[in-house]
């Protein structure tokens, strides 16, 4: 005869409990009952992702515009970044920057040699990699340029986005960001983006300025591309004024805009270049800063760190996920399949698309606000299969992975008009 012990486990042996998927209304009310309300989330629930699709819950297949805010340029799931993520998380997946591993000198080695400066200093995420090259200009000035202390202070473009640290939004001029984050970090200020009288002003006004920090493009303001020579005078009134020239290439570099880096259009080099997104193609997070040692060895042992920084997965992925955008061609992908989107998107009525801005895969469609809300653009576009998101309310983002074919972007691109058109 059984033990009342012996007869719970052997119900529970012979019945084991299945576990009932969520829907995705479900999984929708959870994130919503338990998380923040400070992102504005497209309703629907990703899955799965394979290459330039994504599917939900319900098996739906959409074509991604958006590559996870450009993180994804190597296109989802990429097999060689699966491969390299596992092979080294068997084998050591962090130790802290206490000690040496064999795949962050790797990295840095790869990335100094392919882009041209001294030293490379890795951080996690794009806000990290922008208050280091802040620590570095910093630094800079009260050494090398003998600003006095605590008068060096830092020049932005207005509309800049480089993330939502207090820092970050100590530079922003848009009130979404920091209205009721004050007080503000001291001596930062701001000048019109793409207008070099305004700069050289600034730059004439105040001797204590040390950098000058902008977007090649400007992204999250619109996909605002200045023009042409705009970068070119940036390089030589920082030259001329001794200011060191601060790129913000998190969203623009490795080969979004049809150019290795986006200053690569001018042929210009900044003393400091930051990177981040599609550095590690989506799959862990990976940012970082390029500068020569002049401007690097200012940070000394104890100055700067992070727990995770240059940890061996974050190395591994991401120097395979930057020999992946040279080895596959993907900025000449972007700047060919680019000059297609471009000449198709042109053909919209300019009473529906304003005006169509952009370079390479990072493109943007200012819808009329009269004829179209872009929030419903949006949710219309999802039921048609293409998975985007509107910057600013009206402008349409187009910014699918790098790995997307001629027939996969005329195929997004004919949902996207099919779609506008409706209207």
């Amino acid at each position: 005869m059984q033990t009342p012990i012996r007869q719970r486990v052997a119900s529970i042996v012979q019945k084991p409990e299945v576990k009932r998927l969520l829907t995705a209304q479900e999984i929708i009310d959870r994130e919503d009952r338990f998380g923040g309300r400070h992102f504005k989330l497209l309703p629907v629930v990703l899955t799965r992702g394979q290459g330039v699709f994504l599917w939900d819950v319900e098996g739906k297949k959409y074509l991604d515009f958006l590559a996870g805010f450009v993180a994804v340029s190597q296109g989802h799931c990429h097999p060689r970044l699966v491969k390299t993520m596992r092979d080294q998380a068997e084998k050591l997946t962090h130790t802290s920057r206490a000690y040496y591993t064999e795949p962050l000198g790797a990295l840095s080695e790869y990335l100094t040699n392919l882009f041209g400066w001294d030293r490379f200093i890795p951080m996690n995420t794009g806000v990290e990699a922008g208050d280091t090259a802040l620590k570095l200009a910093r630094r800079w000035a009260y050494r090398t340029k003998k600003i006095p202390s605590n008068r060096a202070s830092i020049l932005f473009a207005k509309g800049n986005f480089w993330g939502r640290s207090l820092a970050a939004v100590s530079s922003s001029t848009d009130p979404n960001c920091c209205t009721d984050f004050g007080p503000f970090m001291p001596l930062f200020d701001t000048v019109p983006y793409d207008d070099l009288k305004a700069l050289e002003s600034k730059f004439k006004a105040d001797p204590n300025i040390c950098a000058f920090m902008m977007e090649p493009i400007q992204g999250e303001a619109g996909v605002i591309v200045p023009t042409e020579g705009y970068l070119r005078g940036v390089g030589e009134l920082c030259t001329k004024y001794n200011i060191l020239w601060i790129a913000d290439e998190v969203q623009t570099g490795l080969g979004r805009t049809g150019d290795r880096l986006a200053i690569d259009h001018e042929k210009q080099r900044p003393d400091i270049l930051i990177l981040g997104k599609a550095l590690s193609g989506g799959m862990y997070p990976v940012s970082g800063v390029l500068a020569d040692e002049q401007i690097v060895f200012g940070l000394e042992t104890g100055s700067r760190g992070s727990t995770f920084a240059g940890n061996p997965i974050g190395a591994a992925v991401a120097l395979e996920a930057v020999k992946i955008l040279a080895e596959e061609k993907l900025a000449e992908n972007a700047k060919n399949l680019g000059k297609i989107l471009r000449v198709e998107l042109e053909k919209l009525p300019k009473d529906i698309a304003r005006e169509i801005r952009g370079r390479g895969l990072l493109a943007g469609v200012l819808v009329n606000k009269e004829i179209a809300d872009g929030w419903d653009v949006c949710l219309r576009l999802r039921d048609a299969g293409l998975l985007s998101r509107p910057a600013h309310g009206q402008i349409i983002r187009i910014s699918p992975p790098l790995t997307i074919t001629e027939d996969q972007l005329r195929e997004g691109i004919h949902i996207l008009t099919s779609t506008v058109l409706s209207y």
